[in-house]
């Protein structure tokens, strides 16, 4: 019952992290700077909590099963959000479902071997998913539009966005996204499967 109550409190919290990944007051302001931020942020939220699950039933697909979750939990709250007035069409497709599939293969194909979920299903979702959020605001409304057409207060001195330093990383945050990500998404799949064992 507690393993089961983890997974729920989880993919609550991740949804509640990953939900605002692209909230166009963020994307207009900080531009390339949030796109990476959130990419990863998604990325370790996703990677974590999906290893979790999948090491504690160790039934391949089990993280995309965990994705699905996420994906309806963000359409539920999107949808009460765009009763208040939200643009709903910013960021709705379900861009953890296919990087979920590539964790659930590399579970499957070394015959549910935990280091090479680790390994290998670390790095391919974090390499993939700031790949299919790209893919995501392609086919999104123009953030810059949507801005216009909901205006919201100026924001604090504290909140005031910097120029983003992105040229040093041959200004393309997929590729920024993807190397941290990368790296990042192994540590937290190993902390997802030994949370299974604690």
């Amino acid at each position: 019952c507690t393993h089961y109550l983890f997974i729920v409190v989880v993919a609550v919290n991740s949804t509640l992290l990953t939900i605002n990944a692209g909230d166009y007051i963020f994307y207009t302001d900080w531009a390339w700077t949030s796109f990476v931020v959130f990419s990863i942020s998604q990325t370790l939220m996703l990677t974590v909590s999906a290893c979790y699950y999948l090491t504690f039933t160790g039934v391949p697909g089990t993280a995309t099963y965990y994705a699905l979750i996420m994906t309806v939990y963000t359409w539920i709250a999107k949808g009460a959000w765009f009763a208040l007035g939200y643009p709903y069409d910013f960021i709705v497709t379900p861009v953890w479902l296919p990087s979920a599939m590539l964790l659930d293969l590399a579970y499957w194909a070394t015959k549910k071997n935990k280091h090479s979920l680790i390994l290998f299903g670390g790095v391919l979702v974090g390499m993939s998913l700031p790949l299919f959020n790209m893919v995501n605001l392609i086919t999104v409304a123009d953030p810059l539009e949507t801005a216009f057409k909901y205006p919201r207060p100026t924001l604090p001195p504290y909140m005031t966005p910097i120029e983003p330093q992105v040229g040093k990383f041959y200004n393309s945050p997929v590729a920024l996204g993807a190397g941290a990500g990368a790296v990042l998404a192994c540590t937290f799949a190993a902390l997802g499967c030994k949370l299974t064992t604690w």
